[in-house]
């Protein structure tokens, strides 16, 4: 797959979010600037993403007159992080979209064959209704990112973007192929998956650095 003439594929070039995905890299980053860096990368990529929200004209005062100016229409969005991993990135775009309601969809990996098993699902209500953006710093192989979806869509979750900060070509063409209508926001495209399906040279595991795991 072409990822560069996919519409809904969007891997980011600035130079900020690959300073930082750089440091994350970096094995003797430490816990608490890991959980900050992947913070920060978050709301540089959702400043991007949520680029396309929808705008209305409403009346305000300043100090010297009434004027019509543009405002966000409605707060109707949802921030759905795969556990465990995917908390932290919350912060990062609620600093940007504090009225956001925030869901949780939890999965592990089976170890030996690598596909996610479910266990905790807890969405806003009405989700059909809002603007959903999914986060987990790593798309590897796809299946969590694939079937969090599922899950939401399975709710009746209808507009969905879905945000990662590192991901597998393999893992971006799967999610790709199995969702065409929602838009994939990458920090970085990374060479390929080991035989462990681990992303390399990717960060290590994300959960276990954010939280001191490891």
């Amino acid at each position: 797959m072409n990822f560069s003439e996919n519409k809904n594929i969007t891997i980011f070039t600035h130079p900020l979010i690959q300073h930082k995905i750089s440091k994350l890299r970096d094995e003797k980053t430490s816990t608490n600037e890991f959980r900050h860096l992947v913070e920060e990368i978050a709301m540089l990529e959702a400043y991007e993403a949520l680029s396309d929200l929808p705008m209305e004209m409403v009346e305000v005062k300043t100090p010297l007159e009434t004027t019509m100016t543009p405002m966000i229409a409605g707060h109707k969005m949802a921030v759905v992080p795969i556990l465990r991993a995917g908390l932290g990135m919350v912060n990062g775009i609620l600093s940007l979209v504090p009225s956001a309601r925030v869901g949780h969809i939890g999965m592990y990996r089976d170890e030996e064959t690598f596909e996610p098993h479910p266990y905790y699902c807890k969405l806003p209500k009405p989700i059909d209704q809002r603007l959903i953006v999914v986060t987990d710093p790593m798309l590897a192989t796809g299946g969590s990112a694939i079937d969090a979806i599922d899950q939401i869509k399975k709710e009746g979750g209808k507009h969905i973007k879905f945000m990662c900060i590192i991901a597998a070509p393999e893992g971006l063409e799967k999610l790709a192929t199995a969702h065409p209508d929602v838009q994939i926001y990458v920090g970085c495209l990374d060479r390929q998956l080991n035989e462990h399906a681990y992303i390399c040279p990717g960060l290590g595991d994300a959960g276990d650095r954010i939280f001191g795991t490891k």
